[in-house]
């Protein structure tokens, strides 16, 4: 239950992923970047285990720094975006880039994002670690119930995403400049709130 109801919340509160998500299908289109809905899966291993093992003994200053470089890339994902709308045609804002590279922004804005970090050494890492001391098998579905909620939910936002793709093509290029400077606020508050 816990798995699935963190994955729930995690999915549906904005957040560094969400924006680029957003902005990717604006720019690319929903089926290029439906394979990004699995980059919690590829990032959050090494998260797992960093804040299972290394956080949990580190000055709250990491999260800090880990933060910063969170908005810093964010920063730098928009401006891209931005920089990219510029030099295209309407034609060209559903035909750039592969789904492979799209995937692995994902995964970097996700790596490089702090929440994955505080929700595994707060809430998941307790949780699955209290559940493994139970059964492995409770261990087990919790970890399961968290991927299987958070990529299925992660996918359904793509889709819904994607139905700007049924807007014209004025309409698709201000919603890129809108979710570029999303992408650019949320970095500077990241930012901002990694010195607070």
């Amino acid at each position: 239950m816990i798995g699935g109801g963190f994955a729930f919340a995690a999915v549906v509160q904005p957040g560094p992923l969400q924006a680029f998500l957003f902005s990717s299908v604006s720019q690319r289109g929903w089926r290029r970047t439906l394979p990004a809905c699995l980059s919690p899966l590829i990032s959050d291993g090494p998260i797992a285990l960093l804040a299972l093992f290394v956080l949990s003994g580190v000055p709250a200053m990491m999260t800090s720094i880990l933060q910063a470089g969170g908005g810093f890339f964010l920063i730098y994902l928009a401006w891209g975006s931005y920089r990219k709308l510029k030099d295209q045609t309407a034609k060209d804002l559903t035909t750039n880039k592969s789904a492979p590279r799209t995937l692995l922004k994902a995964v970097t804005v996700n790596i490089l994002n702090p929440n994955p970090y505080i929700g595994w050494s707060m809430i998941l890492g307790p949780a699955v670690i209290r559940a493994w001391h139970e059964d492995a098998a409770y261990a087990a579905v919790l970890v399961v119930s968290f991927y299987a909620t958070i990529i299925a939910g992660l996918a359904t936002t793509i889709i819904l995403f994607g139905t700007t793709q049924f807007l014209g093509a004025r309409v698709r290029r201000i919603l890129v400049i809108l979710s570029a400077a999303a992408m650019a606020v949320l970095g500077v508050y990241l930012i901002v709130r990694s010195f607070i």
